[in-house]
Parts: C-alpha cells; sequence; structure tokens
C-alpha cells in the first residue's frame, strides 16, 4: 500500500498555516486530487492504493463527499494565508479515478472550481484505465471542464502486461483513445519499460502501437522495483529476473528515436509532447517547484516551501475529516540546501534546464567536465543553463551529483 510517511513536524488539528508564511507572487497554484482506490494490486505498484478488502470500513461511494470536506477545510485556512489563487492546473490520480462514477469526479471538480475559481486557460487531467473508458464517461468528464485524459497503457504485449499484475485488455487502449478523441479531450498515454521478459522488440512493438493512436503526450517510464512489492519479492525469489540497465538504456534511446521521428519531442527526462502547449502544465509545475494543495489520503501538497501529507488509509482520512480535522498527518519546511538540491535534481531533468547560476561554485566549476563528457549541451551551457544532452539523460542522477556534491 506504498511507501511509509515521511518523517516531519506535527501538523496542527485545524490545519493552519504558520503565520510568517510568505506566498511567492505570481506563483501558480495547482490542484491535486488523489483517488486511492484500484481493482486490484499490481505486482510492481508501491502508490498509495487499496482494493475493495483493504478499505476496512472506508466507503468508495462516499469519498467524494469525504473530499469536499477537505477542500471546505482549505478554503479558511488558504485564505488566512493570503493565498486563494485560482487553479490553474487540476489532477486527479490515483490509483484509478475512473474506478468512480465520472459524476463523483465532476462534483469533486465542481468543488475544487466552486473554493479556488480556475484559470482561464486551466489544465483538468484524469488519470485512466482503458477498461474504464467508454464514450458516455469521456463525454460526462469533457462536460465537467476535463479537458485532458492520462491513459494507462503500459505496454501493448499481453505477457508483459501480465508481469505487471495489469489487468486491462490492451484492445480497449485504442477504444479508450478513441471515446476521448471523440469528447474533444487532449489524450496522453502511459508506457512502462524494462519489464522481466520484456525484450527490446516488445517494447518496440509497444511504442509503435503507442504512436499509431496519435496521443498529444506520451509518459515511459523505466520500472521501479520497490521494496516491499509483489515484484520484488518475485525478484528476491527468483522468480523473476532484476530489470537489466544496459536494456533499459537500449529501451530508452529507442523510445527517444521513436517517438522524436513521430514529432513527439522530449521536455523532460520521462516526458514527449506534440507540441510545448500539450506539456503537462500540471507535472512541470511540481518540477519547477510550484505550489499545490493535494486533496485525499496521503496526498502531499506544497505551499511557498511548506510540505505537508495526509493520513495513508482511507478510513482515516474520513475519520479525521468528519470531525472536522485536517487529514494532514505531519509537514516540514526544508533548509536552504535541501531545497537547491531539489531544485537541482527536479530542473535538470526538464528541457529548459536550470540556470548555471543557480548553482554553488563547485557546481558551476563541475559543468564543463560535463559538457566535455557529453552529458551537458554545450550551446546551452554558453547560454547560462545546464540542460541535459541523450546521454545525461540516461546518466542524470550522476550529473545531479556533480553539480551539487
Amino acid at each position: 500500500m506504498g511507501a511509509a510517511l515521511p518523517l516531519g513536524d506535527a501538523a496542527p488539528l485545524d490545519g493552519r498555516l504558520p503565520d510568517d508564511l510568505r506566498i511567492e507572487a505570481g506563483t501558480d497554484f495547482g490542484v491535486y486530487v488523489h483517488v486511492p482506490f484500484c481493482r486490484v494490486r499490481c505486482g510492481y505498484c508501491d502508490f498509495n492504493t487499496y482494493t475493495s478488502s483493504e478499505l476496512q470500513g472506508a466507503r468508495q461511494d462516499q469519498y467524494a463527499d469525504t473530499v469536499q470536506r477537505e477542500i471546505d477545510l482549505s478554503v479558511p485556512v488558504l485564505a488566512a494565508a493570503g493565498d486563494l489563487r485560482p487553479a490553474s492546473t487540476i489532477f486527479f490520480g490515483g490509483g484509478t479515478p475512473t474506478l468512480l462514477p465520472p459524476g463523483d469526479l465532476a462534483r469533486m471538480l465542481a468543488g475544487v472550481r466552486n473554493a479556488f475559481g480556475k484559470t482561464p486557460d486551466v489544465e483538468v487531467t484524469v488519470e485512466a484505465n482503458p477498461d474504464t473508458v467508454t464514450p458516455e464517461v469521456a463525454d460526462t468528464l469533457a462536460a465537467a471542464g476535463v479537458t485532458r485524459m492520462s491513459i494507462g497503457m503500459q505496454s501493448a504485449q499481453p505477457h508483459v502486461l501480465a508481469a505487471l499484475d495489469r489487468t486491462h485488455d490492451p484492445a480497449n487502449v485504442r477504444t479508450a483513445v478513441a471515446a476521448a478523441r471523440a469528447a474533444g479531450l487532449d489524450v496522453s498515454v502511459d508506457l512502462i519499460y524494462g519489464t522481466p521478459g520484456e525484450s527490446l522488440e516488445d517494447w518496440r512493438a509497444s511504442l509503435e502501437e503507442a504512436i499509431a493512436l496519435q496521443p498529444d503526450h506520451l509518459s515511459a517510464y523505466a520500472l521501479i522495483v520497490e521494496d516491499g512489492t509483489k515484484l520484488a519479492r518475485q525478484i528476491r525469489r527468483g522468480e523473476l529476473a532484476e530489470p537489466d540497465d544496459d536494456l533499459e538504456a537500449d529501451m530508452y534511446e529507442l523510445a527517444d528515436d521513436l517517438l522524436g521521428g513521430a514529432d513527439l519531442e522530449w521536455y523532460e527526462v520521462s516526458n514527449w509532447a506534440r507540441t510545448p502547449a500539450h506539456r503537462s502544465r500540471h507535472n512541470l509545475a511540481y518540477w519547477r517547484g510550484s505550489d499545490w494543495w493535494g486533496f485525499g489520503p496521503g496526498a502531499h501538497s506544497h505551499v511557498a516551501g511548506l510540505r505537508w501529507w495526509n493520513v495513508r488509509h482511507p478510513a482515516a482520512y474520513a475519520a479525521r475529516l468528519a470531525q472536522q480535522q485536517s487529514p494532514a498527518a505531519g509537514r516540514e519546511r526544508p533548509d536552504a540546501a535541501a531545497r537547491r538540491l531539489e531544485s537541482v535534481l527536479l530542473g535538470s531533468r526538464i528541457r529548459e534546464g536550470i540556470p548555471v547560476s543557480d548553482l554553488l561554485a563547485e557546481g558551476r566549476r563541475a559543468v564543463a567536465g560535463l559538457v566535455a563528457d557529453g552529458l551537458v549541451e554545450g550551446k546551452a551551457a554558453i547560454r547560462g543553463r545546464v540542460v541535459l544532452t541523450r546521454r545525461g539523460r540516461l546518466l542524470a542522477d550522476a550529473v545531479v551529483r556533480a553539480l551539487t556534491e
């Protein structure tokens, strides 16, 4: 059911933000709504998700009302901090948001919109399992104000999906994309590579199938074996092979070649978009260190350098809100050194990179060597920015260490 929450200071039961919090003018404000429900637990997943047998009294059919209580709580909290900004992005993630009736998603979206307002160009994304998307679902979401659907394709190969414990019918990906398109939604598809038993040719077939769908956006993530997952146990017992780093590098390069050839341009290490307008502005806000409130069990939030996170289980989350208490389990304010490290870690992943001037002296001195090693673009460095080459994207962690140690 996901990794443990971080340690931190106790959060006040009324959710009040520190009196000395200072909101930076012009910073975008995003909203994340976590929907923690799944039909089955995928073997690789350590997200905060729950199947019906794990809910311990929490009710899926009451979830929209519970989230509305947290929305209602957030308004006076942010107003007291002078921070009622319109939402520029809204993202429903999970879990499987589309396990809920589309009307429930529409009600939560209306709750966010009524609480904060929205910018004229607000981006509203819903993650979806292909088996749960019908024309009626897509039409209802579009009418409610959703602009974008992110469809969990993962692979076009049945044996790869089986290794991941994904239960959707691969044929339904095309059906889901068609329904979203017909409703006027932008479409993103998500892929995973490096699954045990997946060959380079399997991966090529999945990429080609995804490209044939003509998505506006595509995410391709290397499989990470998380401690405590079924996949980790299978690998430890020798039932499945551990992902091969060299094969994953080949898979990444193949993805970049094929996607680039299909006019999908990388803008973050694991993300490609048809045009700059099709980039995920919500995720870019995370990478750029903007502000957001995360609603739902286990959701994380960030406002003006303050971070907090909610209790994890849906039953505990609902119980807190039923007592008109904040569901926040803890919070922290990272110091300047931690914030600098994070800005390099996240900012270096995106196409625009980071200003060389943001680095400490040791990091600035390291840039020339990274250019010589083919990890950082030389022309960008001359212009005063650190931008990863493709080889640099493959070795992003090493680049960050060189820039920050």
